[in-house]
């Protein structure tokens, strides 16, 4: 204990911080058990020998920006939308190559709205990490 000027013995915070880090605790102890645990038995899927493909029905964008919708070439984004019916330019799904410049992809996505398509959604991959 430290003292005062005047001689009176000043406390020690070191309880409250005790009390505050037993009680962060019990709460973390509490909360971490709130979710059910997986099945021992469960084998979970394993996707990485797993080939990438593109959707069926969805336009790949390519890394030198030739545009491709199941598996013939595109000339460009009107052309594209002109072969489609009213109901497919609802949604335009759109896959473009990890390479493709951003700059090239937002031009895309411009002309395919230009052009009649009413909703661009991006197909992307996404990874457990």
């Amino acid at each position: 204990m430290r003292k005062l000027a005047k001689g009176k013995p000043q406390r020690e915070p070191t309880i409250a911080l005790i009390n505050i880090v037993f009680l962060m605790l019990v709460f973390f102890m509490v909360a971490g058990t709130l979710a059910q645990p997986l099945d021992p038995s469960l084998r979970l899927v394993q996707t990485q020998d797993l080939e990438g493909r593109a959707p069926p029905d969805a336009l790949v964008v390519h890394s030198d920006g030739r545009i491709a919708f199941r598996g013939a070439d595109q000339q460009d984004a009107a052309s594209f939308i002109a072969t489609l019916s009213e109901e497919e330019r609802a949604v335009i799904r759109l896959v473009p190559d990890r390479a493709l410049p951003a700059k090239e992809l937002v031009s895309l996505t411009r002309d395919l709205r230009s052009a009649g398509a009413q909703k661009v959604v991006l197909v992307t991959e996404r990874g457990l990490k």
